[in-house]
């Protein structure tokens, strides 16, 4: 009976250092910022971490604003921008990992299916305030945007509203998600996602008679496409370096395009 509680106790010891070493010898990333680069990037993670699993990457949001401020501080491998860098900022290196089109969207029963930029300027600025202005019903138009720090808006500020200011009366939310989720809800709203968040539940709409195609953003007819960026704050550790190099990789950027995002490697 001893050699038996010996046996086992041996047993005991020898799998707790095999967990511990393992444990070890996992590998971790950690990446944070971009509502709208997370969801492709737990994307690549999960096919990543298939080929490779003694990895563990951990993806985190925050907004691109979060992101880049904890690339400089250093408190992650990996940040996630849907925006440019600003000039205090280029401190980081840039990786562009896709191009996205920012879909301006509807709900389905919405009739209109073209705006020119100078509308969706006036719509967003409060200039528009009612349907039946654009053509449709005498209803208020709900207008949705993105919150302060959001790279999604930023991209659209600098994109469709110049210099011109997104009233403080339109609805704020914080996620490309919760816009979509606003818009699927409400018939009179109207919001702007990632064109990778398209579906059947929201309409996009053409701009200037321009559908936000893949075509038409490679082309350049359709104008609100801005950059997917990973960055990193001086030499990136192997790890990182090993997820970036997948991320660009024929794989990589075959699951991005898959998700309607444009590759850089293509």
């Amino acid at each position: 009976m001893k050699k038996i509680i010996f046996f086992l106790l041996i047993l005991t010891v020898f799998s707790c250092q095999s967990k511990s070493n393992d444990h070890l010898n996992k590998h971790s990333v950690t990446i944070a910022g971009s509502t709208s680069v997370m969801p492709f990037t737990e994307k690549l993670a999960e096919y990543f971490m298939i080929g490779n699993p003694t990895f563990v990457v951990n993806v985190q949001a925050g907004g691109s604003t979060a992101g880049i401020q904890a690339t400089i501080n250093k408190t992650v491998a990996i940040g996630m921008s849907s925006r440019e860098l600003k000039e205090d900022e280029k401190i980081l290196k840039e990786i562009p990992i896709c191009y996205d089109g920012i879909a301006i969207v509807v709900n389905p029963k919405n009739p209109i299916n073209n705006l020119s930029l100078k509308e969706v300027q006036d719509i967003f600025s409060g200039k528009i305030r009612n349907w039946k202005d654009l053509g449709w019903i005498d209803r208020n138009i709900d207008a949705v945007t993105r919150e302060e720090g959001s790279g999604t808006r930023g991209a659209f500020e600098e994109l469709v509203m110049k210099k011109t200011e997104i009233s403080d009366a339109i609805m704020v939310q914080d996620s490309n998600g919760s816009v979509k989720e606003m818009v699927v809800t409400d018939p009179y709203a109207i919001g702007y996602i990632s064109l990778g968040m398209v579906d059947n539940k929201v309409k996009a709409l053409a701009i200037d008679n321009h559908p936000p195609t893949i075509e038409n953003i490679k082309n350049k007819s359709y104008k609100i496409v801005r950059p997917f960026l990973y960055l990193i704050n001086g030499d990136p550790s192997d790890d990182a370096k090993k997820f970036i190099n997948y991320v660009l990789s024929k794989e990589g950027q075959q699951i991005l395009k898959k998700e309607g995002l444009i590759p850089v490697n293509d």
